[in-house]
């Protein structure tokens, strides 16, 4: 697994543990389970948490750099010509 994939798998996987403790907080349910280890420590209660609070022109900066499916366009229409049609 490169650099970048291994980057963009655990800041998805914190940012999604995040969003699920605070949603369990706000309906008051059970919340995942608590970090173990300094690197999910660091990446629960660091990186989360910053990157909440980044404002949205440099999140998208950021997603940008870091390859992945979102950096997939849409295919360019081809266009077909109403008289070719039978």
């Amino acid at each position: 697994m490169s650099f970048t994939h291994w980057l963009r798998h655990n800041a998805e996987s914190s940012l999604l543990r995040d969003a699920q403790r605070r949603m369990a907080e706000q309906h008051h349910a059970n919340a995942p389970a608590r970090p173990r280890g300094l690197a999910e420590r660091w990446w629960l209660q660091v990186f989360a948490p910053v990157y909440r609070f980044l404002p949205w022109s440099l999140r998208r900066v950021v997603m940008q750099q870091i390859p992945g499916s979102h950096r997939m366009g849409w295919p360019a229409p081809q266009y077909v010509d109403p008289e070719q049609i039978d």
